[in-house]
């Protein structure tokens, strides 16, 4: 039987530049063309501007499902971020699995590498200024295609067009859909039981566990 698994459209890095006013972001990220080397810290290449909100072990590498960018071409017709990988500031570009698919701890092969699912992508408002809307963060959060984050579990090296293979999956109740809609999508109150549970998980990054032991109290 095949393993679950998520092919690679593209892998992508980008470096910080002039965004918004003093602001400057790495959201705007490229296609690398062959091989990229997978570090502790992420891809090679890639680099963040705010190291309190972006980056480290628990945000290694940014990972946006394909599968959701004609759900958003519906919504935003005509809009030339979504003709190509990397609208969403994604390092890796799939398509297979989404954040239904996707649980807490899961871990994937990346080529040689190994990845772990940490948490959701919690968006902020250099989406709404990279699309000129005011409503992508919004309709995010409503909706739940956020995207995913994982650390880094063993360095290796990875490209475009290769799957990425479920390894291990030691939390199979807790989609990344749930735990996105219980902390960051207002479901907390419908479910304490579940938000203590998450702010135990060693599994769930260190931001989002100290956010369920807040929601919790």
């Amino acid at each position: 039987m095949n393993r679950p698994h998520m092919t690679i459209d593209a892998l992508l890095v980008g470096t910080p530049v002039p965004f918004c006013g003093d602001d400057y972001s790495a959201i705007a990220k490229a296609p690398v063309q062959g091989p990229v080397r997978i570090t502790w810290d992420g891809f090679e290449g890639n680099a963040v501007a705010d190291r309190i909100h972006h980056g480290g072990w628990d945000k290694a590498i940014h990972l946006y499902p394909q599968d959701h960018y004609d759900w958003w071409k519906e919504r935003k017709p005509g809009q030339p971020l979504l003709d190509a990988p990397g609208a969403f500031g994604e390092n890796i570009a799939t398509r297979g699995m989404t954040e239904d698919d996707l649980c807490l701890g899961d871990r994937f092969s990346l080529g040689s590498a190994i990845v772990e699912v940490s948490h959701g992508r919690q968006p902020c408002w250099k989406l709404d200024h990279r699309f000129g809307a005011r409503d992508i963060m919004a309709t995010i959060v409503k909706t739940g295609r956020c995207g995913i984050y994982f650390r880094v579990i063993r360095e290796g090296e990875a490209e475009a067009g290769m799957c990425m293979e479920l390894l291990d999956r030691p939390l199979p109740g807790w989609p990344i859909a749930r735990v996105f809609r219980l902390l960051i999508g207002g479901g907390h109150k419908a479910d304490p039981d579940a938000v203590r549970a998450l702010a135990a998980m060693d599994a769930l990054a260190e931001a989002w566990r100290e956010r369920a032991r807040k929601l919790a109290a």
